[in-house]
């Protein structure tokens, strides 16, 4: 809102010779006319001892074979890993890049400090005034500025985002360039402290929120998505950024418009979608804005 098994070691030579010995000796008493048994228990002796000095040279050795357990074999600076390791117990054989980034670790709270993403672009829309915009994430984090302020430059872009509406253009600058606004990605306790500092809102550790002069986005939502959105991550990400940028703009919450009508941007559909179906774009397919009856 982040080894394949090492194959075992051949037996001792003097292992070897000992087996070939006890064949002699176990001819040589058969000759002398002594039960054939106990020559073969004798062989059989010798054998497993053999057996289990080449397991000891093995073990010395840094190997070990778990192929009857079924777990992946331990890390060893004897190993040789595989060009391409089989994948842990706890990771799913299929899945996709957008799952694995759901994986990054949402800690509670953060520095309290930024760094603001080295990123600039073309003015999108139509516009007179662009709104500039940076875009900061705190410090610590394992999400990288520049990628999520090319992710939101591409969400203000669309054909159904805000640059639908004439009035309306963006740019995204860089750090120590002028701006209108930033969008900033923060911890949950960070994000509290923005929200709760700029607008006096208590967001819960939960809620992203518009102050004045910017955009607070909760890393959480930002990594983790809603559990009331159906939908790819990047979608989500389009519902923040839409909804809080609409705020900017001077949009005002509205409720669902209608049952199984598309969800409003400016809805708060993380507390519920009230017969709606999750949306992340402020204008629909013919190109009318999504909205609904105001709260």
């Amino acid at each position: 809102m982040h080894a394949a098994r090492q194959r075992p070691s051949a037996p001792p030579t003097g292992s070897t010779a000992a087996v070939r010995r006890a064949g002699h000796r176990r001819r040589s008493s058969h000759r002398r006319g002594r039960p054939r048994h106990r020559g073969r228990n004798l062989l059989i002796g010798l054998l497993t001892v053999v057996g289990l000095l080449a397991s000891a040279a093995y073990v010395l050795g840094g190997g070990r074979s778990d192929a009857s357990s079924g777990a992946p074999p331990s890390r060893s600076t004897h190993v040789t890993p595989t060009p391409t390791p089989p994948p842990s117990p706890s990771a799913s054989p299929s899945a996709s890049p957008s799952a694995s980034r759901t994986e990054i670790a949402v800690p509670p709270t953060g520095s309290g400090r930024f760094v603001t993403a080295q990123a600039g672009g073309e003015t999108v829309g139509s516009g007179s005034r662009p709104v500039r915009y940076v875009v900061e994430v705190e410090t610590g984090l394992d999400v990288s500025p520049s990628q999520a302020a090319n992710e939101i430059a591409d969400i203000l872009a669309a054909p159904r985002g805000w640059t639908h509406d004439p009035d309306n253009a963006f740019q995204l600058v860089g750090a120590g360039s002028p701006h209108d606004i930033k969008i900033r990605i923060a911890t949950p306790a960070t994000a509290d402290a923005l929200c709760w500092e700029g607008i006096k809102q208590d967001t819960g550790g939960e809620y992203n929120c518009e102050v004045p002069g910017g955009v607070v986005v909760n890393l959480k939502r930002w990594i983790k998505g809603s559990p009331t959105f159906d939908g790819p991550i990047h979608d989500y990400r389009a519902l923040i950024i839409n909804h809080e940028m609409g705020h900017f703009l001077g949009h005002g919450h509205v409720t669902c418009g209608g049952a199984g009508r598309p969800a409003p941007v400016m809805m708060q559909q993380i507390k519920g979608l009230h017969g709606c179906v999750a949306n992340a774009w402020p204008y629909d397919e013919n190109g009318d804005l999504v909205t609904g009856p105001p709260v």
